[in-house]
């Protein structure tokens, strides 16, 4: 399984790196690729490339605020999730996921 998420808070501080920690730690415990995109206070760090879209299986975009450039993920799988979740309920969401794909 390929993962790629992108993450944003209306700060675009803390949450927004935390939210990006705990999605990758709760993909990783899952045995998945994981890459994760924050748009920050800083700007855009470890930027998605279509050579990643393209092998993604799924995508995660936090819902807070508009993601930049999110044209990238069209004709793709998009879960959208709120960036307290992403940081409080990361692992859930991986089971929610996994279950969801599993049905497909």
């Amino acid at each position: 399984m390929k993962l790629l998420a992108i993450t944003s808070c209306p700060s675009g501080v803390a949450h927004t790196y935390m939210a990006a920690e705990a999605l990758e730690v709760a993909a990783k415990a899952k045995g998945w690729d994981v890459k994760v995109e924050t748009q920050g206070s800083i700007g855009i760090e470890n930027e998605i490339t279509m050579s990643d879209v393209a092998d993604a299986d799924i995508i995660i975009l936090t819902k807070d605020i508009a993601i930049k450039n999110e044209e990238r993920f069209a004709g793709k799988k998009i879960v959208r999730v709120g960036v307290a979740d992403a940081v409080k309920k990361a692992p859930q969401i991986m089971d929610k996921i996994e279950a969801h794909l599993a049905q497909a």
